[in-house]
Order: structure tokens, then C-alpha cells, then sequence
């Protein structure tokens, strides 16, 4: 976790509210959140901007700040399974599929459980809950010294593109979060894969930095597929505008003007643009899916009202980053 030598908790903070995300300020951030506060946290995935899971008063300041529809769920973030337990009811399947990828970027749609303390803010009004257990370790440091569930979005506007770098949740929600833990740029760069375990049939609600292929071989079966795109989500990721930079985005294209700002993928050639990032010029989509965010924040800000996407393939983590891309391109209110 580096620490820059910025401040120190009850000094001034960078602009931003910016701070390192060292031992000294994840204890000050802990006690923020139990006091109710909202403290912007790096995971393994991007940014999150995090409240105590059982304070609803806490829990709804998080949808004042991102301007969120309380009709979107949140996830709550827990050290584990045991601490998930108590929050919600996980079948055999369930419970193989933590052991295959928690900690990491899966996270679980499943029942509430009885003996859930958890805001029903955080699940809007549903009788399921949205859980996973980060492997970021500053994210496990903040679950440690706050001593609740997270509920933590994505830590940006709603609708806009996800933060992957702290400057980026400065520049989206300025100072509406007590403090923004540093510790660079999140190592996916994507959101994690949600998957309903209400029934008998896992369903993908959300593709994300852990791929298909990867869960249906735990699984030993395909998912089932849910409803991509809904009113009324099951889970975070389903509106069918989301991810959205402020420019419009043509896809699946390889001409483009002088103009228009360019989000390219593989050996494409460059041509006259006012921008121009090539998300992996040697087609990895690992590559390609830790960049993608921090690039079209780049390619929006250079003031294109066009960006330009080129086809990028739709198997392992393609799936996820042309999800992300389609929601980006959606129709706007």
C-alpha cells in the first residue's frame, strides 16, 4: 500500500480529499464509517465508494452522492463467507463458488437471510442481496478496521465511467466522500461478474472481470442468462445506459474523422483523429479490460463528441468489456 508521505489523519488533505491508502489513514477511514461517513476505497476491480451496510441513513447518502436510482441495488462487501452468512442464504452451489473465487471479483445474488442487519436500502426493497469478499488488500484493511459490511458502488456519478484511479473519484464526486484512499490504479480495471444463485440455475446478471468460461468450468454446466437489461435491476450493472462517457460512441467501427476520438483494440492502424488509445495493440483483453475505463475518460476528455470504438472479440473478458461498451453507447434520457 504505498504511502507518498501525503498527509496524515487531522492534517489537510489533497485536494479531492485525497489521501495514501496506508495503515495510519484505512484506521481513520474504519472509524469514518462507523460514524456514518463515506469512504472511497481502491478494489481489485475499480473504486468503490463505501458506507456501512447496516446504517441506512449511511447507505442512502451513497445514492445522494452518486445521484443513483434507490431502485438499483447496491453490493455489500464482506471479509468472507462466514461474515456473508449472516447476510444471506447460500445454497451448495453457492458455497462452491465462494470457494472457487472469493476473495476476488464475484459477486453473489442470493436470498437475505433472517438474520440480516443490513439496510433494505442496500437490496432496494428486494428479498435478495447482492455479496462478494475483495482480494484488494486495502479493501480487506478498510472491512477489518470499520468492523461492518460495505455497500459500495462504484465510486463515480451514476451512469458515468467507473473510476478506476482515486483522481477519478475526485473528479466525479469531489468532496462527498470523507476520504479517498490512494493506492493507484486498480489492478482489472472492471466490475466484478454477478451471478443470481436464488434458484436452481446460476444466472449471469453481469459479466465482469471473471469470465464465463472460467465460473462454467467450477460450475461443470452453462449459465443461464438473465435479463441484460431491465427497469427494475436484480443487480448493480443492468441499466441498459450506464458506463457513459459524456461523448457518443459509435461501435464496431474501423473508420472514423479527424475529429472523432478513437478507442482501438489489436494491430489496428492509426489514422488522423483528435484522439487516438489503443487499448492493447497485441490483443489481450486482460490488457485491454484494466484499461478500458482510464481510456475513455482520456479519449471524453479531449472534447470529441464522438468516440470511436473498433470491434474487440466477444469471448473470455470481451464479453464483459462489449457489455460495458453497449451500455456506454445506449440512448440517453
Amino acid at each position: 500500500m504505498p504511502n507518498n508521505g501525503a498527509s496524515k489523519p487531522g492534517e489537510k488533505l489533497k485536494q479531492g480529499r485525497i489521501a495514501p491508502a496506508n495503515a495510519e489513514w484505512i484506521a481513520e477511514a474504519g472509524q469514518m464509517i462507523r460514524s456514518g461517513a463515506l469512504v472511497a476505497f481502491p478494489t481489485e476491480t475499480v473504486y468503490g465508494l463505501g458506507a456501512d451496510a447496516t446504517n441506512g441513513e449511511a447507505v442512502a447518502r451513497v445514492f445522494e452522492a452518486k445521484g443513483r436510482p434507490t431502485f438499483n441495488p447496491l453490493i455489500v462487501h464482506v471479509l468472507g463467507l462466514e461474515q456473508a452468512l449472516i447476510i444471506g442464504q447460500f445454497s451448495p452451489v453457492a458455497r462452491r463458488l465462494t470457494e472457487a473465487f472469493w476473495p476476488g471479483p464475484l459477486t453473489l445474488v442470493v436470498p437475505r437471510s433472517d438474520t440480516s442487519d443490513v439496510s433494505d436500502l442496500v437490496s432496494a426493497g428486494l428479498p435478495t442481496v447482492a455479496l462478494r469478499a475483495p482480494e484488494h488488500p486495502v479493501a480487506r484493511a478498510l472491512l477489518v478496521e470499520a468492523q461492518r459490511p460495505l455497500a459500495a458502488p462504484s465510486a463515480n456519478r451514476s451512469g458515468h465511467v467507473s473510476a478506476t484511479q482515486a483522481q477519478h473519484v475526485a473528479a466525479d464526486l469531489g468532496e462527498k466522500a470523507a476520504v479517498i484512499l490512494d493506492a493507484g490504479p486498480t489492478p482489472h480495471g472492471m466490475e466484478s461478474t454477478v451471478l443470481s444463485v436464488v434458484g436452481d440455475t446460476p444466472t449471469l446478471l453481469r459479466p465482469g472481470a471473471i469470465t464465463v468460461e472460467a465460473i462454467e468450468e467450477v460450475l461443470g454446466e452453462h449459465l443461464a442468462r438473465g435479463d441484460e437489461t431491465s427497469s427494475t435491476p436484480a443487480s448493480p450493472g443492468q441499466l441498459e445506459s450506464h458506463y457513459a462517457p459524456r461523448a457518443k460512441m459509435r461501435l464496431n467501427a474501423f473508420e472514423w474523422g479527424p475529429d472523432d476520438a478513437v478507442l482501438a483494440f489489436g494491430p489496428v492502424a492509426e489514422a488522423p483523429a483528435r484522439a487516438f488509445i489503443n487499448l492493447s495493440p497485441s490483443g489481450d483483453l486482460v490488457e485491454a479490460a484494466a484499461h478500458l475505463f482510464a481510456a475513455l475518460r482520456t479519449l471524453d476528455a479531449s472534447g470529441a463528441a464522438t468516440i470511436v470504438a473498433t470491434p474487440i472479440p466477444k469471448h473470455g473478458l470481451g464479453e464483459a468489456i462489449n457489455d460495458r461498451l453497449k451500455r456506454a453507447a445506449a440512448p440517453r434520457d
